[in-house]
């Protein structure tokens, strides 16, 4: 992948009462990520404890001139906030600073710019980044809207900046009557493959806790894996082969993330759709982060946010090979500690999943004529086959195994059970 000349970056945090330090500097570490995914190089981090945020400019008022020193000192691109900072606070650092300056969401927006690959991740992406610029269009020329009329705020200036509101606002209706339609086309998608009656599996996690190399390694694809934050963005789905020859269906799925910005978790909600359609939900934790625990909470609260308590979820511990010394397994949840990149522990993996499968089945014994070809053939691809056996003396093949509740054949086999 193309890398071009980084830009420099200077971050600043502002850590709050209720924020204990741990978790700030780990946010502020988090933020030092998102910048060198974004292709950025931080070359210097400004912090500030403060009782509440400066409702003018987000930091104090000494805070701003120290960064505006340092910004003529080390001449960064772009002064990047561990916030979302209100249309006024940007405004006004803009022209304190000199230069350009965006948020955490900002950021996070440009990312998923980068990242998106399919037709819907695009939408979905230029949708977020209309939402979040329309309040603050008035940046642009905040003395040209303002109300009012008076010397200096007449011509083209205001004219020019409802033409583009409503410009904007135009965009956002387009783009969400093709989502719609994106949507519809997905949905009938999923429809088909429930008709299918495949075992589907979701793959989630917070971003880069391996779960685009875990997808390859389990279906042998190709997908897009990099020690970078939201290394994927687009929903994969590929075929999944169990150790007893059954076929399940697995869906990689973007990266879960802290304080993301409520125009994304709105926006990309029918991106992880496909966790909501799913009969089993693997939780991918990175075990070498230190602040493991704090993205296992995000991960299971988001999962909350999108009403999927129902589906069972079973953690899958990665990186074992490089485990935090203070790593302690999550003890109400059915998990597995695993190297991705380990051949060996893959396998084990897969023994684990149709383990875990196997508990939203139901168990099947039947005995089956050996004209019942075709019958014989679905029990082998579209059923966990534990036991496949021909009696001669009955002339029939005795077989045992497991079954969706929601099949068609599972009928069939309870009045046939042996």
């Amino acid at each position: 992948m193309q890398r071009n000349i980084q830009e420099k970056v200077v971050i600043v945090g502002c850590q709050l009462p209720n924020v204990d330090d741990e978790r700030f500097s780990y946010s502020m570490e988090e933020l030092a990520s998102l910048v060198h995914t974004a292709n950025g190089e931080v070359v210097m981090e400004l912090t500030q404890k403060r009782e509440t945020i400066h409702p003018a400019t987000y930091i104090g008022k000494g805070k701003v001139e120290e960064l505006s020193r340092l910004v003529e000192q080390l001449e960064p691109e772009v002064v990047i906030f561990n916030d979302e900072l209100s249309p006024s606070q940007n405004r006004n650092l803009s022209r304190l600073l000199g230069t350009r300056v965006i948020d955490r969401t900002q950021l996070i927006l440009d990312i998923f710019a980068q990242r998106a690959r399919s037709k819907e991740g695009k939408l979905q992406v230029e949708l977020a980044q209309l939402q979040y610029i329309l309040p603050r269009l008035g940046g642009q020329g905040a003395q040209l809207s303002r109300l009012g009329a008076g010397i200096g705020t007449r011509g083209p200036g205001e004219t020019k900046l409802e033409t583009d509101r409503r410009h904007i606002r135009r965009r956002i209706d387009e783009i969400k009557e093709q989502l719609k339609s994106v949507v519809e086309h997905r949905e009938r998608y999923r429809e088909r493959r429930k008709k299918n009656h495949v075992f589907q599996i979701a793959l989630v996690g917070y971003t880069n806790a391996g779960k685009s190399t875990l997808f390859n390694r389990l279906t042998n694809a190709d997908s897009f894996e990099e020690n970078l934050l939201f290394a994927t963005l687009d929903p994969l789905t590929r075929k999944m082969a169990m150790p007893s020859g059954y076929t399940a269906l697995l869906t990689d799925t973007v990266g879960f993330i802290q304080d993301l910005p409520t125009t994304l978790v709105a926006a990309f909600r029918s991106t992880l759709e496909e966790v909501k359609e799913a009969d089993l939900i693997l939780h991918v934790v990175d075990s070498s982060n230190p602040d493991y625990i704090q993205h296992e909470e995000t991960v299971y609260n988001l999962l909350e946010e999108l009403e999927v308590s129902t589906i069972p979820v079973v953690a899958v511990y990665n990186k074992r090979d490089i485990v935090h010394p203070n790593f302690v397994p999550n003890p109400s949840v059915r998990a597995i500690s695993i190297s991705a990149l380990n051949e060996g522990d893959v396998q084990k993996l897969r023994q684990f999943i149709e383990e875990a499968m196997i508990e939203s089945m139901e168990a099947y014994t039947v005995a089956v004529p050996a004209y019942e070809g075709k019958l014989l053939a679905q029990l082998k691809a579209e059923t966990i086959l534990r036991h496949f056996h021909y009696n001669e003396q009955q002339g029939v093949y005795e077989c045992e195994g497991f079954i969706l509740p929601t099949h068609p054949l599972y009928p069939q086999l309870r009045t046939n059970q042996k």
